[in-house]
């Protein structure tokens, strides 16, 4: 029986509902002597710390110990780079911990804090990316793409377009806050529970801080509740801090934010900047495209030129440019350090070159959807250029810099074809062509209120920007009973890894899934493992498990054969039975053959390792390979908007995506449509706002828009791409996890369509998120053109 590709519910699914699955916090009854940490947060975006005195706090009756600089045996940093004093002497963003308080119990913790007595020195401070940009403060190298000759292009294109465009960030508003738990045992080694994606990293950070080996912290895991990015690196200050005050006091320590907190502490989606200029023919081909991108970091590197190198990367989406200049910098600010996030910088690229191509069609008066098709990348030979070359005003031919299937950064896009195909089965099951004439038809017919309609390819990398992360390993035990406990390095935030983990280990052994038992992740079990980012955690931490199972199987076939009395390749393992393909009839238990493999004294535990092939990336030309396949999708959305006030409704979605073979297509469908819905809060709703002191404005739920049932579409069609094999991969599979994000895109899209028609064609401008006062200016703008234009 097949247990890869089978529908299954999440394996916490029953936990996650009736409130059994523990979380990291929920671990504090089990430390009854735990010490409570709350910090004290800096009122000022950018101020030197001139006075800092934190006498007055032991007078609130629990205070134990307030941690500072003098404190950190170690390293005062809790980043891989320098930059991230865990204790600073200048303040570099507004709400940022100067020192902790740690105490008996949460309120004491609150009430020491607030005794400490700190003061300042203000200090000028660079709120926005346009202000970063006119000052030169900017981190990281700059990252630049290029191929073919841009001016040459963009000298011989028909017409030239210039425009530029802002988005907004975006906050992770995971449902569980940063979370840490830190215990010291009688050996003086530190057990650090954590709401981590990235366990490895944050043993690191806390041995750094410390001044431990690593052999003397262990991380674990049990679950988050919830992630997207945002603890990928922003986890280990606070794990560093409740190690810090465990090991300074000798008890359990506990840091587990509030919501305030865990918005003005930690960093957010990156909000972009790109300007651009793009040269295309009259019938709306791209043939140069020159375009500068610069997003706000904030006050640390964080992992902002890795978001930036993937948005550089992605700055073609799904379209074939022959020329094209893409360049990146990060920009630094007074700002909370801005981090990964569900898609790590894929989507700010790849909004951009969609809103190149729209404003390219309406400036020509065609529709967004052929001019998307005349642009895509193509097998060589095929599509709407064959047989074109390139022909200039002048009438001379110049030959194309690199065939239309390769990206600007030098890495051919496999099974290209899947563009077109997914685009026009979409299309078709979709009525994509009858719904345009019947939206026409309804927007002649109302004044007042007009319907959109849009489709946007997705096209999204697969791997980490630095190739050394696309590795995993994995411990598989088997036991004499025939359970079986698998331990990996990925980690589990609700989307459903543990899931296809335990579906890889059940099919490769050849056992119920009840028969296989998924662990916490832990550094001691599974050593410097990467995060789980980048869609990743399937394809590496999955190869790693199927590696281990697969030794282990061999082992026992062996010994099965031995008493089938066949060859050890003619012994198949199902549905806990092990019989040979000769005599399929004669069959022996799983746990026979295990007790058998036992008493010969076979090795019944394995270790697994799975390394990504076929990488190259030369991070300075910015060239090579840095993906191991990528992952398409398509998107039709159709919106209706209200032209008195901007105010709309997603009135159907038609999603059609690629995740190779799925390993859980119940699993996969939920993150194609939860990655959508995020991204279209990202796009339409959530308007992150700091106010003219630095201070996140947006920091609550109140005043955070997020995405929420009324926002579902009426209708929502989503379907996983069929025979879509991706050999190579685990079970033929895909990641799932980003790419779906960027499907919402289609939204925004619709919006611009139905903003359209209240005028009379040209470019629609739209500001990013749009929101229904954004769209509601929008609007006025082409009412005005029209006015204008006389129409």
């Amino acid at each position: 029986m097949k247990v890869v590709g089978k529908a299954i519910p999440h394996e916490s699914a029953r936990e996650h509902v009736t409130g059994r699955a523990l979380y990291t916090d929920d671990l504090l009854p089990r430390y009854p002597n735990a010490l409570h940490a709350w910090p004290v947060q800096a009122p000022h975006a950018h101020a030197r710390i001139v006075r800092l005195d934190v006498q007055p706090a032991y007078a609130v009756p629990g205070v134990v110990r307030v941690l500072t600089a003098p404190d950190v045996p170690g390293l005062n940093d809790s980043g891989l780079k320098q930059d991230e004093p865990l204790f600073p002497t200048e303040v570099m963003y507004s709400g940022q911990a100067v020192c902790w308080v740690l105490a008996e119990s949460e309120e004491s913790a609150r009430l020491g804090a607030a005794r400490v007595a700190v003061e300042y020195e203000p200090l000028p401070a660079i709120l926005s990316i346009r202000e970063a940009i006119a000052q030169g403060s900017f981190q990281g190298a700059t990252l630049h793409a290029k191929r073919g000759d841009v001016q040459q292009g963009l000298l011989e294109s028909a017409r030239v377009l210039e425009g530029e465009l802002e988005l907004g960030g975006q906050e992770h508003f995971y449902l569980e806050t940063q979370s840490s738990l830190a215990v010291l045992d009688e050996t003086d080694h530190l057990l650090v529970h954590a709401s981590t994606q990235h366990p490895s990293e944050t043993q690191e950070i806390v041995a750094q801080v410390l001044g431990l080996p690593r052999n003397r912290v262990t991380v674990q895991c049990v679950r988050m509740g919830g992630g997207f990015g945002g603890k990928e690196v922003q986890a280990n200050p606070f794990a560093a801090i409740a190690a810090l005050g465990a090991y300074l006091t000798r008890r359990p320590v506990r840091v587990r934010l509030n919501r305030l907190q865990d918005i003005t502490l930690t960093g957010k989606r990156h909000p972009f900047y790109a300007r651009w200029k793009v040269g295309f023919s009259e019938d709306g081909v791209l043939q140069a495209l020159q375009m500068e991108l610069f997003s706000d970091g904030g006050w640390s590197q964080d992992l902002s030129e890795p978001v930036m190198a993937r948005a550089v990367c992605h700055a073609d989406n799904a379209y074939y440019i022959p020329h094209m200049d893409v360049k990146g910098r990060v920009c630094k600010t007074h700002k909370t350090s801005q981090t990964a996030f569900r898609g790590f910088g894929g989507p700010q690229g790849m909004v951009f070159i969609e809103e190149v191509v729209d404003r390219v069609a309406r400036s020509l008066g065609l529709p967004p959807e052929v001019v998307r098709e005349r642009n895509f990348y193509r097998a060589e030979g095929t599509g709407y250029r064959a047989g074109e070359g390139r022909i200039s005003e002048t009438g001379a031919r110049s030959p194309e810099p690199a065939p239309p299937s390769t990206t600007h950064y030098g890495q051919a896009v496999k099974d290209v074809e899947r563009i077109r195909l997914i685009w026009d089965e979409l299309k078709q099951s979709a009525e994509f062509d009858r719904r345009r004439r019947e939206v026409s038809e309804f927007n002649v017919q109302s004044p007042h209120r007009k319907r959109g309609l849009a489709i946007t390819p997705v096209k999204f990398g697969i791997s980490f920007n630095l190739t050394a992360f696309n590795q995993a390993g994995a411990l598989v035990l088997v036991y004499q009973d025939g359970s079986v406990q698998v331990n990996h390095g990925g980690t589990e935030m609700g989307q459903g890894l543990f899931t296809k983990i335990q579906q890889i280990a059940a099919q490769t052994l050849g056992v119920p899934l009840e028969s296989i038992r998924l662990m916490p992740t832990r550094t001691d079990k599974v050593p410097n493992t990467s995060a789980t980012a980048a869609s990743t955690g399937a394809d590496l931490n999955g190869g790693a498990v199927r590696d281990a199972c697969e030794k282990i199987k061999a082992r026992l076939a062996g010994v099965a054969a031995q008493k089938l009395g066949v060859h050890p390749a003619d012994v198949v393992f199902e549905d806990g039975q092990a019989w040979s393909i000769w005599k399929p009839e004669e069959r022996l238990g799983f746990a026979e053959v295990v007790k058998a493999a036992y008493a010969q004294r076979i090795q019944l535990f394995a270790d697994g390792f799975y390394r990504t092939p076929g990488l190259h990336w030369d991070k300075t030309r910015m060239w090579g390979k840095p993906f191991h396949y990528f992952a398409f999708g398509a998107a039709v959305s159709e919106v209706e908007v209200d032209g008195f006030t901007g105010q709309y409704t997603l009135r159907r979605v038609d999603i059609l995506h690629d995740v190779g073979d799925s390993l859980s297509p119940l699993v996969d469908l939920g993150q194609v449509e939860g990655g959508f819905i995020q991204g279209v809060g990202w796009l339409t709703l959530e308007d992150l706002r700091w106010d003219a002191r630095g201070q996140v404005a947006t920091r609550s739920a109140s005043t955070y828009k997020l995405p929420s049932f009324s926002e579902l579409p009426e209708v929502f069609h989503v379907r996983l791409l069929p025979r879509a094999t991706e050999p190579g991969v685990v079970y033929g599979s895909k990641a799932v996890g980003e790419p779906p994000l960027m499907l919402a895109i289609s939204v925004r899209e619709a919006l611009r369509d139905a903003v359209a028609a209240f005028g009379r064609g040209g470019v629609v401008e739209l500001a990013s998120p749009a929101t229904p006062e954004a769209v509601y200016w929008a609007i006025e703008k082409v009412r005005e053109q029209a006015l204008v234009s006389g129409d």
